[in-house]
């Protein structure tokens, strides 16, 4: 009995809402009516059929849209609480004294980093879809400012072309600047030297590996960025499977502090060459290629041209699977 009655409620919301943008449909009509049995020759009676008629268009596209709106918001607020959700069992294992983690708290934040990963692959698409069906609106407006840095650079690009709907919005700015920085490593530019110091404080280019006739993989990272540990495993087997067909893969450290960047090295395998300026944020490269957060990197074509940026996990694996057939 309960659920009928919501659902009568429901219905009568909607027809409500419906007979009222019909009443005001019907007011506009009229209006248009006085105004076509009057004399045309005046130019200001021509001008109010246009509006009337502009406005009856704006109430029903305003109320279509609103109706299309409602799906996205609500997979939207299901997806920003399973978020919120996965965020607080992050913050209340990070509350546990390291060194007294049992091999399930480990297993549980590996489980809550891919579910991570998953949501914001998700959270990706869904905002996606939502720019190409409503372009021409404000309303993708907030979901892009949420999900741009998950955006490839094409993807980015497309959501923030200028003809959009909601390319002036303010809150756009940050994907904007962002949009920036990833022209400074978009698919079809040379790569710019980076001049740094080794692990035995020799100077070392990355001019000595990239465009002498090999695929070299530049890898921005930090012992101290958890996401880059994370991934560093799927690094390490990129490079035992195709180092020996050709890959070369030059680390680029945004640390600080020269044993922990060391011992990150060696604690998680990473037999490639290594490069860092220790200074952190405000390492050389996050200037010349635009990274503003880690792990990110680039894919060099044996020409030394940038073809590929921030790949990670599977799409790593399939784009070298794609090299070295």
């Amino acid at each position: 009995m309960r659920q009928r009655y919501k659902k009568i409620l429901k219905d009568s919301c909607f027809i409500n809402t419906f007979l009222y943008f019909c009443n005001r449909i019907a007011q506009t009509h009229q209006s248009i009516q006085s105004v076509i049995y009057k004399p045309l020759n005046n130019k200001d009676y021509m001008k109010k059929i246009f509006l009337a008629a502009l406005l009856a268009a704006q109430v029903l596209t305003g109320f279509a849209q609103s109706q299309d709106f409602k799906p996205y918001e609500e997979k939207m607020n299901k997806l920003y609480a399973e978020f919120t959700a996965l965020n607080n069992e992050y913050a209340a294992l990070r509350q546990k004294d390291p060194k007294t983690m049992t091999d399930a708290d480990k297993q549980n934040i590996e489980r809550i980093m891919a579910k991570g990963d998953s949501l914001s692959e998700v959270h990706t698409a869904l905002t996606l879809e939502i720019v190409k069906n409503f372009r021409d609106t404000k309303y993708p407006a907030k979901y892009i400012a949420d999900a741009f840095s998950g955006f490839t650079y094409e993807q980015l690009k497309d959501a923030l072309a200028p003809t959009s709907g909601y390319y002036k919005e303010e809150s756009l700015k940050p994907a904007k600047e962002y949009l920036a920085m990833l022209e400074l490593r978009r698919p079809g530019l040379m790569y710019t030297d980076l001049v740094m110091k080794d692990m035995n404080d020799k100077e070392v280019k990355l001019s000595q590996y990239a465009g002498k006739g090999n695929y070299v993989f530049v890898d921005f990272w930090a012992s101290w960025c958890g996401p880059c540990r994370a991934e560093m495993p799927n690094v390490v087997e990129a490079y035992k499977k195709y180092h020996s067909k050709g890959l070369e893969i030059v680390g680029v450290s945004f640390d600080q502090k020269k044993d922990a960047w060391t011992a990150a090295v060696k604690n998680l395998g990473m037999e490639w060459p290594q490069m860092s300026d220790l200074k952190g944020w405000q390492c050389a490269a996050g200037k010349v290629y635009g990274i503003r957060s880690i792990p990110s990197n680039i894919l060099l074509d044996p020409q030394g041209k940038i073809v590929a940026s921030d790949l990670r996990g599977e799409d790593l694996q399939k784009r070298l699977a794609e090299i070295y057939k």
